[in-house]
């Protein structure tokens, strides 16, 4: 049996990523079969989120695929078990989980705090993609903007492209999405 697959895909705010991840794992589960799973970390804290939640369940519900749809906007290994071998599952997406995670608690951002938030996020996407067949990550290209006026900005997106790079690494393929069109960084086109 091949080993389970991790496509990260990254992109700026509204580039397309998301849809790009969409069509790659409904096709997937066609090309290789398995059940669609859509694991969503955002949660609807002001109008614009329950709008982007919204449009994001539309789409799922409009399209040609059947989507199992997970809401976890904290400790994402804790779902691990729920996923098995046959699982094509779509986690959109990283940069808010890391905002949920850094933010769910009154917290010093300190090193030892910063090093555990880091830890729980790339070991539980690491423990869902070997539960599954095919894990595919979405994340935010945050790093265009200028960090340095604002310490906590700095520092989130530092830990931000610390958690990238490790997910990278870690992946068969990586890809960059600008206006809409994805440009394979890392592996070979499926």
């Amino acid at each position: 049996m091949a080993a389970p697959l991790l496509i990260f895909i990254t992109g700026g705010v509204r580039s397309g990523k998301s849809s790009f991840a969409e069509k790659m794992a409904f096709n997937l589960a066609i090309n290789m079969g398995g059940q669609l799973n859509y694991l969503a970390s955002g949660v609807a804290s002001d109008q614009e989120m329950r709008e982007r939640i919204a449009k994001h369940q539309q789409d799922r519900v409009a399209g040609e695929s059947s989507w199992r749809t997970i809401e976890q906007s904290l400790h994402i290994g804790e779902i691990a078990n729920m996923f098995g071998s046959q699982d094509i599952i779509l986690l959109d997406c990283v940069t808010t989980l890391l905002n949920n995670e850094l933010f769910s608690i009154n917290q010093i951002w300190d090193e030892s705090f910063l090093s555990t938030v880091k830890e729980k996020i790339v070991t539980g996407i690491k423990q869902i993609r070997n539960r599954g067949k095919v894990l595919i990550v979405v994340s935010n290209e945050v790093f265009h903007e200028s960090f340095a006026e604002n310490e906590l900005v700095f520092t989130y997106g530092k830990l931000l492209g610390q958690i990238h790079q490790q997910l990278v690494m870690a992946a068969d393929q990586a890809y960059l999405v600008e206006m809409g069109v994805p440009i394979l960084m890392k592996g070979v086109r499926s």
